[in-house]
């Protein structure tokens, strides 16, 4: 974010490569967006003016002031994993995980839990509301080419299952 060239170079990227940049969600930490707010809050306007979005990401865990959401057009709010890991049995990391995805319904910003280790803490961020869950017990980490793979092995089964059903509807 200090780098005073990084917009016009995204700029120029999203505009070379015809990339929609709606599709794109930059992540910045808590403590960097707070420690160059004005900085911050240029290069995420200017960036949402493309199109992007935002995610303030282990919030919770710098210098976490709620005041901070107000002055920053994120889009998502990324719950530090230090809160989300003790939900089931911690009841004080349960209401903090509570209260930052009330703040953030409140603001309009959609909430994404870190470090979501098992079932367990995915049910009890269902049942809070939290909107997306990133971990382990909802995937592990992979290369990006086994992704693709997968997603086109998925489309290539779709198109199958399309054409079976067209054929099928058709006779």
């Amino acid at each position: 974010m200090s780098d005073a060239d990084i917009l016009t170079f995204i700029r120029d990227q999203v505009n070379r490569h015809r990339v929609d940049a709606s599709e794109i969600c930059f992540e910045i930490t808590e403590t960097d967006a707070i420690s160059d707010l004005a900085n911050a809050q240029t290069m995420i306007n200017e960036l949402k003016s493309l199109g992007c979005k935002f995610a303030l990401d282990d919030f919770g865990s710098g210098f976490s002031s709620f005041a901070y959401l107000k002055n920053l057009a994120v889009d998502y709010l990324k719950i530090d994993g230090l809160f989300v890991r003790g939900i089931v049995q911690d009841p004080i990391d349960l209401s903090m995980v509570r209260s930052i995805h009330e703040i953030g319904k409140v603001i309009g910003i959609q909430t994404i839990a870190e470090f979501v280790e098992n079932q367990e803490i995915l049910k009890k961020l269902s049942e809070i509301g939290v909107d997306y869950a990133q971990g382990f017990g909802i995937a592990r980490p992979a290369p990006l080419v086994n992704l693709l793979d997968d997603v086109a092995e998925s489309e290539d089964m779709d198109s199958t299952v399309q054409g079976v059903l067209c054929e099928t509807s058709a006779t």
